[in-house]
Parts: C-alpha cells; structure tokens; sequence
C-alpha cells in the first residue's frame, strides 16, 4: 500500500477519493462512484470527506532541473 497523500494529477475537488484509490488499489472512478453512493446512506461521508480533505497531505512537487 502507498502513503496515504492527495494527488497533485488526479483530482477532481480535493483529491481525497484519489488517494483513496491509490491507497487501496483501485480505480479513482470506482472510489468517486463509491463515495456518491455512500453519501446516499444516514451517516457523516461528507463531513469524513471535508476532514480528510483538511488533513492529509498534499503530494508534493518534485523540483526538475531546467
């Protein structure tokens, strides 16, 4: 499994769902479908979501020689 981080490539709001899916080897649809459907369910997905989004890392650049 990789570090749990947000992509800087594969985002589409915060990155959340694509280091997700990296994480557990997925594709970053799969977890975004899956992410939709659960926020269909009772529960606090999407104030899990605005957490993650605040606390994990973001990838970080890496310097390339000009």
């Amino acid at each position: 499994m990789s570090a749990l981080v947000r992509p800087l490539d594969d985002r589409m709001i915060g990155g959340v769902c694509g280091a997700l899916a990296r994480r557990f080897s997925t594709s970053t649809s799969t977890m975004r479908v899956l992410f939709v459907l659960s926020c269909l369910l009772p529960g606090p997905q999407f104030l899990l979501y605005l957490a993650l989004w605040v606390f994990l890392p973001s990838e970080k650049r890496s310097r390339q020689a000009w």
